[in-house]
């Protein structure tokens, strides 16, 4: 069960790797969106670094 937990984080980081990829290649980016997912994906990372 661990390993799909795993998984599913890594898919989630992934995930908000591109949604910060896109937002950053917006024409005008919003600073508080990229803050966000950028708060975001650290939890994910520690999460994966925890399990």
């Amino acid at each position: 069960m661990e390993s799909s937990h795993a998984s599913a984080l890594q898919s989630k980081h992934r995930g908000l790797e591109r949604r910060l990829k896109d937002e950053m290649s917006r024409p005008v980016p919003d600073a508080a969106t990229i803050q966000a997912i950028k708060k975001q994906k650290l939890a994910v990372k520690e999460a994966i670094a925890r399990s």
